[in-house]
């Protein structure tokens, strides 16, 4: 076993991986995992489920929350989450949580927040737009009073009456223009800082907001606009800063407002998991550019006083992992941990998984954060097993 060691090992799974497969349990404790991030509520997805004795692929077609949706907690709400019929039961989360918890495995209770395409095209109006008028239907704007109240509501209807160790907190903040929707057709159309500006998000709150900072909300739309057109003309360099396209209190002002939804969005979801699970161990999936946007969502300065741990994706290659990594490592110091979210799936070679990994641990990650279960084949779980043997205590 190599001297190389982390703090915590955690893999990822779905609740129908777990339900319905009689060997779910051993494969997992055979790999030497004894904390599981479970999804409890998560975006829609077709899944592959390889070594699943039942089902091989599960149309998970809709945002969902995979606990029972109960009239009594979401009255007066205008936004309620969606309930699932292919989570594996009526209460896949808590069955599943249930079996693995009873096996001896640690559970987390994996919460998706502001990803939700059903709810958006449902509720328009609370939904993330461009400096276009484009909206974005898959984008919860998380600033939006109807949202923080179904986030809230989300989160502690996910973690309630169970014996949970942990959550894990994906979009909690602001989705932008990258989407894995069906068919994606966007990828690569606004290269370098087109997607920056393609992703500062312009409803007439956040431009009211803008406002009340002195920032001409109209003039900043306008200078979006002009950017994203003069960067697909070819006059404007994918590799322009976003200094090149708005003044620094514009810049500042789009910025104060997104820190400010995203850490009002994170103090009610974490208001929920504390009245609920006082002890729980917290994990807030992050990135530390101040202009990320997507599932792991810039840091605020306030972001890490809050959590046990950020989690970052080490799914991209190694010099940016590293890169990333060591970035988040200096903004949260050495008080919070820092978790890699590795994953052994396509495009992943796994020859170079071993050499991945070890140089974001040695760039300041000390938690690893495994992908995924239920996705896997035999070879990538035994890729799996070697990460878990090479770095377990």
């Amino acid at each position: 076993m190599s001297e190389r060691t982390v703090d915590r090992i955690v893999a990822h799974a779905y609740p129908w991986d777990v339900l319905g497969d009689p060997y779910f349990v051993d494969r997992a404790r055979t790999l030497g995992v004894a904390e599981i991030s479970l999804a409890a509520s998560y975006h829609s997805t077709r899944a592959a489920t390889p070594l699943h004795p039942a089902h091989k692929v599960v149309d998970a077609h809709h945002a969902a929350l995979y606990r029972p949706i109960r009239p009594a907690a979401w009255d007066g709400h205008t936004v309620i989450a969606r309930a699932a019929t292919w989570g594996g039961s009526e209460d896949a989360f808590a069955d599943a949580a249930r079996i693995l918890t009873d096996a001896g495995i640690r559970v987390n209770a994996w919460i998706v927040l502001s990803h939700s395409t059903v709810l958006g095209h449902a509720h328009p109006g609370a939904t993330v737009v461009n400096c276009f008028g484009d909206r974005y239907p898959y984008a919860l704007a998380p600033g939006h009073p109807d949202i923080v109240r179904y986030a809230r509501t989300l989160t502690a209807e996910a973690v309630r009456g169970l014996d949970l160790h942990g959550v894990s907190i994906e979009a909690c903040g602001q989705l932008g223009i990258a989407h894995v929707g069906p068919h994606e057709k966007t990828d690569g159309a606004f290269p370098g800082i087109g997607d920056t500006l393609m992703s500062i998000s312009c409803t007439e709150r956040e431009r009211a907001l803008w406002a009340e900072r002195n920032v001409d909300p109209d003039k900043l739309a306008a200078k979006l606009r002009a950017g994203v057109d003069a960067l697909t003309a070819g006059t404007l360099p994918p590799e322009s800063a976003i200094t090149d396209i708005l003044d620094a209190d514009e810049a500042d002002a789009v910025l104060s407002v997104r820190r400010a939804d995203a850490d009002a969005l994170r103090g009610a979801v974490l208001g929920a998991v504390r009245a609920e699970l006082p002890s729980a161990r917290v994990t807030l999936h992050g990135h530390p550019s101040p202009w990320k946007t997507g599932p792991s969502p810039a840091l605020t300065s306030a972001a890490p006083g809050d959590v046990d741990a950020v989690l970052v994706s080490a799914w991209p290659g190694t010099a940016e992992t590293v890169a990333v990594t060591k970035a988040t490592r200096a903004i949260v110091g050495d008080s919070v941990d820092v978790g890699a979210y590795v994953s052994v799936l396509p495009p992943k070679n796994l020859d170079d998984v071993s050499s991945h990994v070890a140089a974001t641990v040695a760039a300041g990650a000390n938690e690893l954060h495994l992908y995924h279960l239920g996705l896997v084949d035999g070879a990538q779980l035994g890729a799996l097993g070697r990460i878990v043997a090479e770095y377990s205590l």
